[in-house]
């Protein structure tokens, strides 16, 4: 059997009979980890998380070393602390669709689209999204992006001065 769509079909889906397929809301999310100049160097561990006030925070991304044997990788994801303290502490890794390894130096773009894998789908209302980053025998820092969401379009930009650089959020339907 054979289903055919006109040219109709196809706008009337694209125009919102079916509205999460289009417009679900696309969270992109552009994390600068700067190259240091020291003596030893590790890749961080980062950790991307979500908070709206009286809900529970979202784990979005978090970056380690899942290589490590036995799990070795895990017994450091304390060390992103404020995460750790947050969300981090109640979750079980490696987490399908959160868990990454660590990143090289330079820009890394993340796309999530709510309601799907770690990304909760927004009601409107204030968010504040954090990046967090600890580096073994290096420092931690983290980077929050207060944001309002108000169902059409949000964006926020912010930057570390050791363990981040630029951090830059785009949020649209």
């Amino acid at each position: 059997m054979q289903i055919r769509f006109s040219g109709i079909a196809v706008a009337a889906i694209g125009a919102g009979l079916f509205p999460g397929a289009a417009h679900a809301q696309t969270l992109e999310l552009t994390i600068n980890v700067p190259r240091l100049k020291v003596a030893e160097y590790h890749k961080p561990y980062v950790a991307v998380w979500i908070e709206k006030e009286g809900a529970t925070p979202r784990t979005l991304s978090i970056w380690y070393d899942q290589a490590k044997a036995k799990g070795e990788g895990t017994k450091w994801l304390r060390d992103v602390r404020q995460w750790w303290r947050a969300a981090g502490r109640a979750g079980k890794f490696p987490a399908d669709g959160v868990s990454g390894a660590t990143r090289a130096p330079g820009a890394h773009k993340l796309t999530l689209t709510g309601g799907r894998g770690a990304m909760p789908a927004l009601t409107p209302g204030k968010y504040k999204l954090h990046v967090e980053a600890a580096r073994e025998t290096g420092g931690r820092e983290m980077v929050t992006l207060e944001f309002n969401w108000d169902g059409k379009a949000a964006s926020a930009r912010g930057a570390g001065t050791a363990e981040l650089g630029a951090v830059t959020l785009t949020l649209k339907r």
